[in-house]
């Protein structure tokens, strides 16, 4: 009779170690998952960093399996169709970046317009009209190229301090100040250019400063244009200005709380209109970028219209909250790479174009859902 209440007990002490055991591990599960979601929050590029690196090696190994089989020893050149690398190899990975150099320079634009919790809708067009100035001074008015290229420049930081006043003092929606502008500029565009498209041979033979940015440098199979080193210098000038400066603190606060950073003392006027006129210089600058890559000038770019998307896309993709105050520009830089892998390498394998359409749908929706759940560390 004695040993009925110890076993009793017995069992009732082991029934508690083992539900501690399991509160330990459902504690442990939920600390790592934690850690895991805090590290993409204080690492926001790190998501499309990962994508980036999955969807270039998995493609790469589809289209080069052949090749990669003969590498391992694991079949002979001479019984596979193709033997040499055409997705692993310098010039392929080269050009993803010349296919991306303008959208990257247009993500740029609209990262810092995102990041104060804005958007642009405008950051295509006005690379287009910029374009069609810097061609129509030099040939309509006999302008040096250099200086068309200034005019240019200038005309894009107008129309984004502009946007910036228009935000920042009368306080208008960034979303229809940039769509109405987007709507002007067009306008403005067509009926500046009457339309005219400025031949490549004629730039080439009369103007070729204004080709400057689709120079080639050549080195051990890859081929780089100045237009996509300008992309990364762009990328990496402002990564540096938005982490290390008290101006890129002042875009992230702003972003994140405008009240709050009135509060703080920061200057939220200045801010905003240095923030749009930035972000006009360098869609004027992927003017001179388009210029490069295309070799003419025409009203008509399909830039102009979807160019707007694409940045928007590329910024998604990259983990940039469209909520304001969260994400890295080097992110940006991920999502336009992301694109160019998926149309280049879909391409090369002979899929339906609609599948990159597909695929980046899904990459935009899973972004967002992501940047959701990382948004629970700050709330």
């Amino acid at each position: 009779m004695s040993d009925a209440p110890h076993s009793s007990d017995s069992y009732d002490s082991a029934a508690n170690r083992s539900e501690a055991v399991a509160e330990f591990h459902d504690e442990h599960d939920k600390t790592l998952l934690k850690r895991f979601q805090h590290l993409l929050h204080m690492n926001p590029s790190l998501v499309p960093l990962i994508v980036l690196v999955l969807s270039t090696v998995g493609l790469g190994v589809y289209i080069d399996w052949e090749p990669i089989m003969v590498r391992l020893g694991m079949a002979r050149l001479e019984d596979v169709s193709n033997g040499s690398f055409r997705f692993f190899n310098p010039f392929t990975l080269t050009l993803i970046l010349q296919q991306v150099q303008i959208v990257g320079v247009l993500a740029a634009a609209q990262t810092l317009i995102i990041l104060t919790a804005g958007i642009d809708l405008s950051v295509g067009a006005i690379a287009v009209l910029c374009s069609v100035i810097m061609g129509q001074f030099t040939f309509r008015y006999g302008i040096p190229p250099i200086i068309s290229v200034a005019i240019g420049l200038a005309v894009g930081t107008g129309i984004g301090a502009i946007s910036g006043w228009l935000v920042s003092r009368v306080k208008l929606p960034p979303f229809i100040v940039t769509l109405g502008m987007w709507q002007i500029v067009l306008a403005a565009n067509y009926l500046y250019s009457a339309n005219e498209t400025i031949r490549s041979q004629d730039i080439e033979a009369q103007a070729s400063f204004l080709q400057l940015m689709g120079s080639q440098f050549k080195f051990s199979g890859a081929t780089f244009t100045l237009g996509v080193i300008s992309m990364l210098i762009i990328v990496f000038v402002l990564a540096y200005s938005l982490r290390s400066t008290a101006w890129g603190r002042h875009v992230y606060a702003v972003g994140d709380d405008i009240e709050a950073a009135e509060l703080a003392g920061v200057d939220t006027h200045k801010t905003l209109m240095s923030v749009y006129m930035l972000a006009g210089l360098i869609c004027a600058f992927a003017a001179w970028v388009m210029i490069g890559r295309f070799g003419s000038v025409s009203p008509s770019a399909t830039t102009g219209v979807i160019g707007n998307i694409q940045a928007i896309t590329a910024v998604v993709i990259g983990g940039i909250s469209l909520f304001g105050g969260r994400g890295s520009i080097l992110g940006a830089l991920f999502g336009a790479l992301i694109v160019g892998v998926f149309e280049l390498g879909l391409r090369m394998a002979g899929a339906d174009p609609q599948w990159t359409f597909l695929l980046i749908g899904a990459l935009i929706i899973g972004a967002v859902t992501v940047d959701q759940w990382i948004r629970e560390v700050s709330s």
